[in-house]
């Protein structure tokens, strides 16, 4: 079984980690010379519903990533306005603790190979292959896996936002993102958030040392700082907020203060703020800006080029191509798009082996969410919306249903009672529940 992820983001290691458990042959192709993407600056998981999604994703023998991510946590069970019980990884140690779970798995990485052509045999894609003036290389396989994100390029992030932030993608350096299925021939769909295209990325990171001592201080003894923004003009922060892709954190509390949360860096919870504003806060008259470099005018926009599939995470009018992370649609977060990777993974391998593809059950918040988000994304309203499992909408879902919790025992059970503890373990006999 050969299988080529396309993608080195959170979404990407984890759909490759998970078809090399189901005895595939895999090969990671990354653009870039570094794994995860914007994971690179992330940093926030376990807190409010993503704590259940990653124990459901454990408890189903899918939980490699959240290990990695427990294991860089420099700190848990930090509260910050609406939200509980967060951890935060150290974004310094992470990648590097990812590419440690990827070479345990036999997953071979490959870097710089930007994937610009494809190949078609009617329904299927054949191979994918970098531009001439980039080695010109090709790769074969029996299936492949998108997770290529759906952030940029430099002139999308110009006609839909700000222009180019220079953020952690470094399209500038490394080449533009190029949609897999797009080039296939598939339609693919564009967020929308208030009447723009796409949605800007919710945060920024700043230099820690260029903040003022007790900031600091609080910020890595607590994990995280609320500043008062004396005298602010509350209605335009509060405009500014609803640019978010990240619409669990557009609450009041964001707009009067400026909140921050100890990563490595200091991770801003805002799209941008100009330098001249931030820096007229007590604390900041220092600050700089470590991503995007230019944060005090914009951010990079997401939520284009998403993927119409089915529950299988198996691309519309495809047969041999399945997408996950962003591509699979208006997720936002880590924990989202990691649980998407690992099912996308283990649906890739149960492909080549002519077996029925699994769709989790909307007894599981993961299996619920994969459900309600391509639904959502059939209606124009659905397109305007983001989904996590932080907050917002889903959040909301999540409570109302009776998926959320926090109990372990809990959890497992229902992934028991599902009939799916250990399904994504390595070479799983389990049965699939329905076939896409």
């Amino acid at each position: 079984m050969k299988i080529v992820v396309i993608g080195g983001g959170w979404a990407g290691c984890s759909a490759a980690v998970s078809a090399a458990k189901q005895g595939a042959e895999v090969v990671l192709l990354e653009r870039s010379d570094m794994l995860l993407g914007t994971g690179l600056v992330g940093g926030i998981f376990r807190n409010n519903g993503r704590f259940t999604a990653a124990e459901e994703m454990i408890a189903m023998g899918g939980g490699e990533m959240f290990a990695a991510m427990d294991s860089c946590a420099l700190h848990t069970g930090v509260e910050f306005p609406g939200h509980s019980h967060a951890s935060l990884y150290n974004v310094a140690a992470i990648e590097p603790a990812v590419r440690r779970v990827l070479a345990a798995a036999g997953v071979r990485v490959l870097h710089r190979v930007r994937i610009t052509d494809v190949e078609m045999d009617g329904r299927r894609i054949a191979a994918v292959s970098t531009h001439k003036s980039e080695g010109a290389r090709r790769f074969a396989a029996d299936v492949f896996i998108e997770t290529t994100g759906t952030a940029g390029v430099p002139n999308v992030c110009k006609s839909h936002g700000n222009g180019c932030a220079m953020c952690v993608l470094r399209c500038h350096t490394f080449g533009n993102r190029v949609s897999i299925a797009g080039r296939a021939g598939v339609t693919e769909m564009n967020g929308q958030k208030h009447g723009r295209t796409g949605a800007m990325s919710g945060s920024c990171k700043l230099h820690k040392e260029s903040l003022a001592a007790p900031i600091r201080a609080e910020l890595e003894r607590t994990g995280v700082a609320v500043v008062p923004i004396p005298g602010k003009d509350k209605e335009s922060g509060a405009d500014k907020l609803t640019y978010k892709a990240c619409q669990q954190y557009a609450l009041q509390e964001f707009s009067d203060n400026l909140v921050l949360l100890d990563t490595g860096h200091a991770k801003l919870m805002s799209p941008f703020i100009p330098l001249d504003e931030l820096r007229a806060v007590p604390g900041f008259e220092n600050a700089r800006y470590e991503d995007p470099y230019a944060g005090g005018i914009g951010n990079s926009v997401r939520y284009l080029a998403m993927s119409p599939r089915n529950d299988a995470l198996q691309v519309d009018g495809l047969d041999n191509l399945f997408c996950a992370g962003e591509k699979a649609g208006l997720l936002v977060g880590h924990t989202e798009v990691v649980s998407t990777g690992v099912l996308a993974g283990y649906n890739a391998a149960r492909a080549i082996r002519g077996e029925p593809l699994l769709v989790l059950p909307d007894s599981l918040a993961v299996g619920d969410a994969i459900t309600h988000v391509r639904e959502q994304m059939q209606t124009e309203a659905g397109l305007g919306l983001k989904f996590t499992f932080s907050g917002s909408v889903y959040f909301e879902r999540m409570k109302e249903r009776g998926t959320y919790t926090t109990n372990v025992e809990t959890i497992r059970a229902r992934v028991a009672a599902a009939g799916l503890t250990d399904v994504f373990a390595a070479r799983a006999t389990v049965p699939a529940l329905a076939v896409a």
